[in-house]
């Protein structure tokens, strides 16, 4: 274990490469189904995935919308000139023996992706991002001296995020990771499943004390933020004690032990001349038409970074910004969209935000099935704002309501919820002459403080109006009461 000073004389130095799995219908060069995670093994392949003889690869038309639009996502254009070539290694889940990607010439150059971390925004540079397939899947049965293959993921279509080594501990690398999620959920180019490997993180880490770089490991295949920063943590504390011990770091390929929260070693890194590059001869370059980039800019949904500047404009915090953006990847329910719907009314839009995180949230994710499809509540949201305008509803009774009516959940709602409450006896009072009657009873009951409010006490008009809404059982407008307790005790 080596402790804070010795920590500190060391700089960590992160980049990542991320692969984001696009949701096209088939895959990125032959017409085969692109849903292979409940698929039997090796029944979604064809002759241009196995590399037969003859194949002729096509390129999918949607993936390359998908990398345009990401493109803007990273703030920056897609490069109109750009080209496939082979990455040559042999492994037994490649049949073909290279690997169709981008390295001279890939098709987004740049852009960056801003982080928040303990509330200060950082920008993270993006060295390239290319456009590739995927190999298939090596399975290694436990207990058994034979692996098995599984072809049906060969041919996938893939973004491959090269990020600079612009990150500088753990909490940097999860946050960069993170957002890079919310990006591909945000620009729909990806389901961005991690748990189906949808999204998947390899993460470069070096030490070192001076500012020359030290020798990395790569430790692949993290599909997780917490294992990207739990990985991230281990490689700087397990390359700064070989150091201390006055031993190297071998530039290696480590993969992650979840079960051990701890890397291991898998084999020597190669260099990039080892997989013998050359421009893939059965696909044209790509020429992309200035129409065409400009069709899918003008189309780009709202991204997080801008949500963030609208959600803050409403009066929410980083925390509860975090909180709305985990919820509505939670649910099926598009928390977002209803706000945006009422953005012209900011006050109304506001005060939705703020019922979402502060009621709705909480008590969903406190009760059995989480946060379930319920867009269909929508319009209760509308019933209560305009009872709350109108005075018929106070914020408490806002709160309570909304609480028994999530307790509905898995029942029809009502059709009025003015009905309802009126029925439940949520709904004020703002008769003036019936509360003015409750008025003078509290005042008659209560006359030191009425004394006091007389003198000047203002602060004694609380209690008063305190009483006269315990008289009421809450259901008296309280501005009504306390304009009337000043008239009555004028």
């Amino acid at each position: 274990m080596i402790s804070a000073e010795t920590r500190k004389k060391y700089t960590a130095t992160i980049g990542i490469e991320c692969h984001v799995q696009l949701r096209t219908k088939t895959k990125l060069f032959s017409a085969v189904s692109n849903e292979a995670y409940e698929a039997s093994p090796n029944t979604l392949i064809s002759h241009i995935d196995l590399g037969m003889p003859g194949a002729l690869p096509v390129l999918n038309k949607k993936a390359v919308d998908y990398a345009i639009s990401i493109a803007f996502a990273f703030n920056t254009r897609p490069q109109k000139y750009s080209y496939f070539e082979r990455k040559h290694y042999f492994y037994p889940d490649l049949p073909k023996g290279y690997q169709i990607t981008q390295l001279a010439k890939p098709i987004i150059v740049g852009g960056y992706v801003t982080i928040d971390v303990d509330g200060k925004s950082k920008d993270i540079r993006l060295n390239r991002v290319q456009m590739e397939e995927d190999a298939g899947k090596s399975m290694h049965p436990e207990g058994k001296d034979y692996s098995l293959v599984d072809l049906n993921r060969a041919g996938t279509p893939l973004l491959e995020v090269v990020s600079e080594a612009d990150m500088h501990s753990a909490a940097e690398a999860k946050a960069y990771a993170k957002e890079l999620y919310l990006i591909a959920r945000y620009t729909d180019v990806s389901l961005a499943d991690m748990y189906k490997g949808n999204i998947r993180f390899d993460v470069n880490v070096s030490v070192s004390k001076t500012d020359a770089l030290g020798t990395r490991s790569e430790t692949k295949n993290l599909n997780s933020f917490r294992s990207v920063e739990k990985a991230v943590e281990y490689e700087i504390n397990r390359q700064i004690e070989l150091l201390e011990k006055g031993e190297k770091v071998v530039q290696e390929t480590r993969g992650w032990n979840d079960a051990k929260q701890k890397t291991f070693s898998q084999r020597s890194k190669e260099e990039a001349h080892d997989y013998r590059y050359f421009p893939e001869p059965d696909i044209p370059p790509l020429d992309l038409d200035e129409a065409w980039i400009t069709l899918i800019e003008k189309n780009m949904p709202v991204m997080p970074a801008e949500w963030r500047q609208r959600l803050s404009g409403l009066g929410l915090d980083s925390q509860q910004i975090s909180t709305l953006f985990d919820a509505q990847e939670e649910t099926n329910a598009d928390y977002l969209s209803l706000i945006e719907a009422n953005l012209e009314d900011k006050e109304r839009a506001k005060t939705y935000a703020n019922w979402i995180v502060n009621y709705e949230i909480p008590f969903r994710r406190a009760i059995p099935g989480g946060l379930n499809d319920h867009s269909s509540r929508w319009p209760v949201y509308d019933q209560l704002y305009n009872l709350q305008v109108k005075n018929k509803l106070s914020s408490n009774s806002v709160k309570a309501l909304m609480i028994e009516l999530l307790k509905l959940h898995k029942v029809q709602l009502p059709v009025s919820i003015e009905k309802y409450a009126e029925e439940k006896g949520y709904i004020q009072v703002s008769d003036e002459a019936e509360i003015e009657a409750i008025v003078k009873e509290v005042i008659q009951e209560n006359q030191t403080a009425a004394q006091d409010v007389k003198n000047g006490e203002m602060k004694a008009i609380g209690f008063l109006v305190g009483q006269v809404m315990k008289k009421s059982q809450g259901k008296a407008n309280p501005e009504l009461a306390q304009e009337l307790i000043k008239k009555v005790l004028r």
